[in-house]
């Protein structure tokens, strides 16, 4: 049997350190971020809250965003109660950090990152809206089913399209 060498797994090893640097990194700046606004909500989480208001009133549900006065959330009002709380863990960003991170280390820096990272990350952006205007749909009509289509489907579902994403990088965009 032959013995093996650190060599072969040199580019493996590569691609870790740097994925795991970068989503520190990422994860470092961004919770410095949000704790300067500690106990509001972060604007990122607002905006969020307020992009997804926008695509459930167009769909017909009235709803509007307030912030929380001593909690960290946003909430999505409907018919004058609390239907949805939006954490700053809801609103896409630490996604959006995995996403970039696995692009940046998997490949050496080409001109195609610099639009296939910001079209990557508002696809996500949309399905993140589209994954919270469904939570809204559920706690509304549903709401006995909140817990599991919240911890795993609709998460679930957001990892799918960047898997996704991913694949796209690597069948259209990385070298061989």
């Amino acid at each position: 049997m032959k013995g093996f060498s650190i060599q072969e797994f040199k580019p493996t090893i590569f691609f870790l350190l740097k994925f795991v640097g970068i989503y520190l990194v990422g994860n470092l700046l961004y919770g410095i971020f949000i704790t300067n606004f500690n106990p509001q909500p972060d604007p990122v989480t607002h905006l969020v809250a307020r992009h997804t208001s926008t695509v459930l009133n167009v769909a017909g549900w009235k709803t509007e965003v307030v912030d929380h006065e001593h909690k960290p959330n946003t909430l999505l009002r409907y018919h004058d109660h609390n239907a949805l709380a939006i954490y700053e863990g809801c609103n896409g960003i630490n996604t959006m950090i995995i996403f970039v991170a696995f692009i940046i280390a998997f490949s050496s820096w080409r001109v195609s990152m610099l639009w296939f990272i910001p079209a990557g990350i508002a696809i996500i952006h949309l399905m993140n809206l589209l994954r919270i205007a469904l939570l809204f749909v559920v706690s509304e009509y549903i709401p006995r089913y909140m817990y599991i289509t919240h911890k795993y489907l609709f998460t679930a579902f957001l990892y799918a399209v960047i898997f996704g994403l991913w694949m796209v990088w690597l069948k259209k965009f990385s070298k061989p």
